[in-house]
């Protein structure tokens, strides 16, 4: 019997030898005594050995660490273990061999030679995936859209923030010149992106974004600049135009720029200088003529220090700097900003709006907003589809914005009077104060000349409580 285990095992390795000198990863098998059957030659190189003397030998005594003899005695794979060999960690697997129902043998394979290996290997996977990931998604959308979306007007707010903003806006579109914006994430950046191109002397030419953030790396180049036919595995016959190409004659606008690769930065900077892009794989260059607006949430400043973004890229694209309010700091926009929201989910449901409650208004007013308009317009589409009686209570709104706004008051009775714990005289009643100023703008909706006659002043000193306040 044994005869014959040995017969089959020798005959399968003989018919898989050429095969199995030619892989990049090591093969041994052995037979079910775990003596070395077949060691192919790449292994042995390794181990500094004779594939064929060791024919026969322990595989114990020949690989340092083997667990193939356990395989054996178990008949259970292992795959992807840690075994260290000649003082490198390197990656394993070992699957028993059987034949009807008995264990036979084993083979052993080494799959990466040190764990450096598997984590560049897994790191190209991933960025494979990536692309594959990003490809699908561009085969899948629908055409890319070469036109602006947003006009100035429909920006939401009337504040004193967003007032100057607008003015700033208007004139800045006016010119040609390149526009960085900057603010929190979800103060509407791209927004107003569309808001410059809508109102400049471009605004009938394309209009082209691009999240520097949502490309992979080793794509940015080709979607950037476009790539000639055979540029690279996978390109398309004909090329393609790079979104450069695109935005040519209208604006181009780089979303997330703080996060583009320095590799890339310096290839941005020379188109920017040149005013002319080369498509991967052509040797000569296309002229461009695009209005640049960028965009960052990031310190550009610090991430130059830290040697992350290129110190010329940034005086290149900050030639204008416009930096936008987050909503904590205009907070008199939020009553109109939460109505225009019901109000657009009305529109595109069919239901009817629901009213928020005095209470969640003030949770609204109360509350710091770390995600800006974004997360008002998230919390209040929440809010939409769970109301009930058409009214949104707020109870219906996150527990850490109820836990915020209820940490803001020291202490509330049940005449809705408002105290605070400590403090002078003085500083206890301008909390009231201000809190009186914050209800009354809530049950108001953000309608100051309400306010002001329901707290039962002129509106001059509504408007002079505001700024003492720092709620304008």
């Amino acid at each position: 019997m044994k005869t014959s285990q040995s017969s089959k095992l020798r005959q399968a390795a003989d018919t898989y030898r050429t095969i199995l000198d030619a892989l990049e990863e090591w093969v041994v098998v052995v037979d079910h005594n775990a003596r070395i059957f077949f060691l192919n030659r790449p292994y042995a190189r390794f181990l500094g050995v004779n594939a064929d003397e060791v024919k026969g030998k322990k595989v114990t005594d020949v690989i340092e660490n083997t667990r193939m003899h356990i395989t054996i005695e178990k008949g259970v794979a292992e795959r992807l273990s840690i075994q260290k060999i000649r003082g490198s960690n390197m990656i394993a697997s070992r699957f028993p061999i059987t034949d009807q129902g008995k264990v036979i043998g084993a083979v052993g394979t080494v799959i990466f030679h040190d764990t450096y290996e598997w984590k560049r290997i897994n790191s190209h996977i991933k960025a494979l995936l990536a692309e594959h990931e990003f490809r699908a998604q561009e085969k899948n959308s629908q055409e890319l859209p070469t036109s602006s979306h947003y006009r100035l007007a429909d920006i939401v707010g009337d504040s004193k923030a967003i007032k100057e903003l607008n003015q700033t806006i208007t004139q800045v579109a006016s010119g040609d010149v390149t526009v960085l914006l900057r603010g929190e994430s979800g103060t509407g950046k791209e927004l107003y992106a569309h808001a410059i191109h809508q109102l400049s002397e471009r605004a009938d030419a394309p209009f082209i974004k691009v999240n520097c953030a949502a490309i992979p790396e080793n794509l940015l180049e080709s979607e950037l600049f476009g790539y000639e036919e055979g540029a690279f595995t996978g390109a398309k016959k004909g090329g393609k135009a790079g979104k450069f190409q695109l935005a040519h004659g209208g604006t181009l606008f780089l979303d997330e720029i703080g996060d583009l690769p320095l590799s890339m930065q310096a290839k941005l900077l020379r188109v920017l200088q040149e005013r002319e892009v080369e498509a991967v794989g052509s040797t000569s260059p296309s002229p461009v003529n695009i209005r640049l607006i960028t965009a960052t949430h990031r310190p550009l400043e610090t991430l130059i220090k830290e040697g992350t973004f290129r110190e010329d890229l940034y005086y290149r694209i900050n030639v204008v700097n416009v930096s936008l309010p987050p909503l904590r700091e205009r907070q008199e926009d939020i009553a109109k900003l939460a109505e225009h929201f019901l109000q657009a989910l009305s529109r595109r449901t069919g239901r009817r709006a629901p009213k928020l409650t005095a209470q969640a208004m003030t949770a609204l007013l109360e509350y710091h907003w770390p995600g800006n308009i974004r997360e008002l317009e998230n919390i209040l589409e929440a809010a939409f589809f769970t109301a009930r009686d058409r009214k949104i209570p707020l109870s219906l709104l996150p527990a850490n914005l109820r836990d915020h706004t209820q940490s803001e008051l020291s202490v509330v009775h049940n005449d809705g009077n408002v105290y605070a714990a400590t403090g002078t005289l003085k500083e206890q009643m301008d909390r009231a104060e201000k809190h009186a100023i914050k209800q009354a703008l809530s049950q108001s909706f953000g309608n100051r000349t309400l306010a002001a006659k329901q707290l039962g002043i002129s509106k001059s000193t509504f408007y002079e409580k505001l700024s003492k306040h720092q709620l304008i």
